[in-house]
């Protein structure tokens, strides 16, 4: 048998590579989507998410965070409350934008048509790793699958805030010990395959986090030194729509005034300072006594409830929602089921 040049046999083995490169990809594609979730969401500003999509849509490219969400806003496309460049993109606020873009198109717009301009949206959201669609009422609930064995443990999640302390927004319900820091978000929704009823997200929230090689911040505060108040964004009021308004709203009906000028258009996409409000993570020696909740997954939504979610209120002036609200839906919000 004649022996083969080396030269050739490479060629042959990297002819067979690309051969099966698709069917690899396709494999690790079916994997990612049989995975449930982690326990954080992956946190993606609103500022630097407005920046990509306003590329994306070939809208140009603005200098800044602010003239990205100025100039989707004007077209129309924007959260219901608005832009509010470092609160985190989170299931209902994909939901929002997903429709705007589309009326955007349908209304001419922007130079797509429907069609691409979501497939475009999606493409942004994929590469941030979130991962999420809004749910349709196509979609039924379905109970939850025999593998459910899959979804994170009841002990890993306990270990997770043990380890890393709680994070901002999460889809599976927290440990006890942790669960009157956040508010429940009854906005259905789909990762991949997995359906969630809602999530979760802390009342009170101002973190540093890595995006590329800067260090940015996601927050529901804002800190007013000119005034002399520290702003806080309510979580459950910014989904029922009322809450301080951010770049791009334009109906200021319901909407929080702030006191301070043209507030809509500047006041969540100021200068930050490291001496911000922070977070409190509890320990777990700490534990609540107000409505401890069940931590297993597969629950329905509303099977027990709880009344201590308490807010974090603003620790100086009027700025803040003020605490006390109670969360919408109760009890163990755990994943809902699979298509």
């Amino acid at each position: 048998m004649k022996k083969l040049p080396g030269s050739k046999v490479g060629r042959i083995i990297i002819g067979l590579l690309l051969l099966f490169m698709p069917v690899l990809a396709h494999s690790q594609s079916d994997h990612a989507s049989s995975t449930p979730p982690p326990i954080a969401q992956q946190m993606v500003r609103e500022g630097d998410f407005a920046i990509k999509l306003e590329s994306a849509l070939g809208l140009g490219k603005s200098a800044d965070e602010a003239g990205a969400e100025t100039r989707l806003g004007e077209l129309g496309i924007t959260p219901r409350n608005g832009w509010i460049a470092d609160y985190p993109v989170t299931p209902d606020i994909i939901g929002e934008l997903q429709k705007a873009v589309g009326d955007a198109a349908e209304a001419g717009k922007i130079p797509l048509q429907k069609g691409e301009a979501l497939k475009r949206f999606d493409t942004v959201v994929a590469e941030q790793s979130l991962a999420v669609k809004p749910h349709t009422m196509e979609r039924t609930y379905e109970p939850l699958p025999e593998d459910a064995e899959q979804y994170p443990n009841p002990a890993g999640i306990n270990d997770y805030y043990n380890d890393e302390g709680p994070p901002v927004v999460t889809y599976y319900s927290p440990p006890p010990d942790y669960y009157y820091l956040y508010a429940w978000i009854p906005y259905p929704f789909w990762w991949y395959d997995f359906w969630f009823p809602g999530y979760f997200i802390l009342n009170d929230f101002h973190r540093s986090v890595y995006m590329g090689h800067r260090v940015a911040f996601i927050s529901n505060h804002f800190n007013d030194v000119r005034a002399n108040r520290v702003f806080r964004i309510d979580p459950v009021a910014r989904f029922s729509g009322r809450t301080f308004a951010g770049i791009g709203v334009t109906n200021r009906r319901g909407f929080i005034s702030t006191g301070v000028p043209r507030s809509e258009r500047r006041i969540f996409n100021g200068t930050r300072t490291l001496g911000g409000p922070v977070s409190r993570a509890v320990g777990s020696s700490q534990r609540t006594s107000r409505g401890a909740v069940s931590s297993s997954y597969g629950s329905r939504p509303g099977a027990s409830s709880f009344h201590g979610n308490r807010g974090v209120s603003s620790s100086r002036g009027s700025g803040g929602m003020g605490g006390g609200h109670t969360s919408h839906g109760a009890g163990s919000h755990g994943v809902g089921g699979r298509r």
